[in-house]
């Protein structure tokens, strides 16, 4: 792997470091009124974002998921929650537009959505009731044929930007179906009827995703709504598991990133009064940044490598284990940094508003944000053990048992 990057990788950065610096003026407004950044959303369709990764033969400019890892890492330097949500477009748009298993007729679909009219696309996957400790993940949302179309039922979680997006892409299970792994993919544009979204985001960090609940009642959509189907969709969510899950970690890295910069900032600019120099002098302070920087380093490093294995490899074990190497690695990182920044910056850095009260409060979900650190771990052991998933017994102990 080389470590330097390309010239165009160079000038990708330096465009999402403008787009973060503006983006950043604003997070804060946004996280206090937990608000649809919708401004920061149509600034990155103006510059190309939505179609960034799209395969040149659809008409995108072809990015690698080591570009997109790179430009997000500086996205959410600025606003995480702009960076989090949008990142969910490329979450579900490139599975689709990757997997042999999609038909051309729906890879054309999209693109022509998201290429030519700029549709932004939002993804929901999960529901009440599960959990990401357990990998697994049974649908109750029901999909069903009607004529002309699909009616879905259903409650949906985490819809991040869901009152924001063209469209939201919905996994629902069909009723014809006899597999428990079947699943659909369909398309929710706002205008459906018996769709309706529950206002409930409320949380510690992260709160201008927006991620609230999508209800589903007799959801009606076309026979055009549909982009996939499957019998078995587990090859289909674990060989594109990196954008589906990996596509995020970027994100907290960059959150690491921000709040790294930031407490040296702050380290520079304060000077106790009765003190020639800046906290930055004081010996404690220099151990603490040197421990950071390393953290910050390693976390960089074992996600660009993820990345550039997912580009190189595609979905190996020796790919999938990065992937949840990189997760934790930054899990870790981004809670150490953004700890002792706000240790470091005082009672000065706590109040609502400041920079690193809101970047420990975002950095706060990286460990629980899909795969949680447990269950990424658990895949690691299994990775270097040379173990098979298969011969593991249930975590707990099933229902009827």
């Amino acid at each position: 792997m080389d470590f330097g990057l390309t010239k165009l990788q160079r000038c990708l950065q330096q465009r999402c470091l403008e787009l973060a610096a503006d983006f950043a003026t604003r997070a804060a407004v946004h996280d206090r009124e937990g608000s649809h950044p919708t401004e920061n959303y149509d600034r990155l369709r103006g510059e190309g974002f939505l179609e960034l990764t799209i395969p040149k033969q659809w008409g995108g400019a072809g990015a690698s998921f080591l570009d997109h890892t790179i430009a997000f890492e500086v996205l959410g330097q600025g606003c995480p929650s702009t960076a989090l949500a949008f990142n969910m477009h490329a979450s579900v748009v490139m599975p689709v537009l990757q997997s042999p298993e999609v038909s051309d007729t729906a890879k054309a679909m999209i693109a022509d959505l998201v290429v030519r009219q700029h549709k932004l696309i939002g993804g929901n996957f999960s529901e009440p009731g599960t959990t990401s400790l357990i990998g697994e993940r049974p649908l109750s949302a029901r999909a069903k044929r009607v004529d002309g179309g699909y009616s879905i039922t259903g409650r949906k979680m985490f819809a991040s930007m869901l009152e924001a997006a063209d469209y939201v892409m919905v996994m629902a299970y069909p009723d014809e179906a006899s597999s428990r792994f079947a699943g659909v993919l369909l398309l929710v544009p706002p205008t459906a009827p018996g769709r309706r979204v529950n206002a409930n985001w409320d949380t510690l960090g992260m709160r201008a995703t927006r991620s609230d609940s999508l209800i589903l009642e007799d959801c009606r959509v076309p026979d055009s709504a549909l982009v996939f189907r499957a019998d078995d969709t587990r090859r289909f969510r674990h060989d594109y598991l990196n954008w589906f899950w990996g596509s995020y970690t970027a994100v907290y890295l960059g959150i690491a990133a921000a709040a790294y910069n930031e407490l040296r900032r702050v380290m520079h600019a304060r000077q106790p009064n009765g003190f020639a120099q800046p906290l930055a002098y004081h010996p404690d302070v220099r151990r603490h940044i040197a421990e950071l920087s390393a953290d910050l380093e390693a976390a960089r490093l074992i996600t660009h490598r993820s990345a550039w294995l997912s580009d190189t490899q595609g979905p190996t074990a020796e790919t999938t284990a990065a992937l949840y190497r990189a997760k934790y690695m930054v899990g870790e990182a981004v809670n150490r940094i953004t700890r002792v920044a706000l240790t470091l910056g005082g009672a000065h850095g706590i109040f609502k508003g400041e920079r690193l009260e809101q970047l420990f409060r975002d950095g706060a979900i990286a460990p629980i944000q899909p795969p949680p650190t447990d269950f990424c771990l658990w895949n690691m052991g299994l990775h270097e053990l040379g173990l098979d998933p298969a011969d593991m017994l249930p975590p707990m102990r099933l229902a009827g048992h």
